[in-house]
């Protein structure tokens, strides 16, 4: 059995806002030992499962928050960009699950730092279905016919996983005050919930079926201003909606309509007015 992990940053245990996930702020580096630790907790418990393989792929930012001197030894890593494939880079059909780690809510909706991917986004959609990056993100594991059986987070990113991905397992480490505030596990107590959470993934995972995307999938990225939505046409084959903020993509698979959406959300990001 091998197991894929996307660890992103903003679901961690105690981490209330943007002081503990930007590099320049202050409490950043105490968040990188947190994360190490949490994305510990979660490996350990897959091993002593019986999994033969854990990737973990840093998915935070720049990519390289999780500390290797402290990562389990048995683990491997991916760190660092750019990534072809960004949050799910080294993903492939040979995996039997994935788990998503340090999860957080779409952007938009409530929860502690919501977003979607940058800031810049307002919504995505694979054909007319709204998503946020766990939703893109859970459509490229099901076109390679992985299902994702762990979703840990805030309560509202595990409302979220489970609106999206039936009887999915979800770990809540926080619950949300508002969007920069916190009523938090203690990490210690977090790993607890987390070893327990990833036995009960597994053990349940026959009931987990991958969320498969559409064939041909239409990737339309509604941004918060024009301003984005002018960068993000610049790519060839997009056509800007008029009258709105959003711009469409026609894919002809999920892998491709991943990668669009990647540039034109590094594009989008040319401009900050919003």
């Amino acid at each position: 059995m091998k197991l894929y992990m996307s660890v992103d940053m903003e679901g961690i245990t105690g981490l209330p806002d943007t002081t503990f996930v930007d590099r320049s702020m202050q409490n950043y580096e105490r968040a990188r030992k947190i994360m190490t630790d949490e994305a510990n907790y979660v490996i350990q418990a897959a091993f002593d499962y019986g999994a033969e393989e854990v990737l973990v792929n840093d998915s935070h930012s720049k990519m390289n928050n999780l500390l290797i001197d402290d990562i389990h030894p048995d683990a491997l890593l991916i760190t660092g960009e750019v990534k072809p494939f960004s949050m799910m880079q080294g993903l492939n059909n040979t995996y039997s699950g994935a788990f998503f780690v340090g999860y957080h809510a779409r952007a938009g909706q409530r929860g502690v730092m919501s977003h979607s991917m940058v800031h810049a986004v307002r919504n995505f959609y694979i054909d007319d279905h709204c998503i946020g990056e766990m939703g893109m993100n859970a459509y490229l594991a099901g076109y390679y016919d992985v299902p994702v059986l762990l979703a840990a987070g805030d309560d509202q990113a595990a409302a979220e996983a489970e609106k999206l991905i039936p009887h999915v397992t979800t770990a809540i480490v926080k619950e949300t005050i508002s969007r920069s505030s916190v009523k938090s596990l203690t990490p210690k107590k977090a790993g607890q919930l987390l070893a327990e959470k990833v036995k009960l993934a597994l053990d349940n995972r026959h009931l987990i079926k991958p969320l498969i995307p559409p064939e041909n999938p239409e990737l339309t990225i509604e941004f918060n201003n024009s301003g984005q939505a002018e960068w993000a046409n610049l790519m060839p084959g997009t056509i800007w909606i008029p009258g709105t903020t959003k711009v469409r993509f026609q894919a002809k698979d999920m892998k491709e309509a991943y990668q669009a959406m990647l540039v034109m959300t590094e594009l989008a990001v040319q401009t900050t007015f919003t």
